[in-house]
């Protein structure tokens, strides 16, 4: 008898485990999936700011070169007097 239920324990201890590592396993999917998107939304984020940026660049850039250079929103050029 006694040895029965030790079985009957041991079996029932050894599902619960399995429950238990499955639940896991499902959670760590999930965190994992979720620092992906974390990591997908924050590389798209910088992407798009480094672009901006870039225009911007650009932008001074022709400016310059055209000496179109707008300080203080005033359109400078090497016609105006200072």
């Amino acid at each position: 008898m006694k040895k029965t239920v030790m079985i009957l324990a041991l079996a029932a201890m050894s599902i619960s485990m399995y429950s238990c590592r499955e639940t896991t396993q499902e959670k760590t999917e999930e965190a994992a999936e979720a620092i992906g998107n974390d990591i997908e939304d924050g590389a798209r984020e910088a992407g798009e700011k480094i672009e901006r940026g870039a225009k911007k660049v650009g932008e001074e850039i022709d400016e310059e070169i055209h000496d179109t250079d707008d300080v203080n929103n005033v359109e400078e050029t090497d016609d105006t007097v200072q």
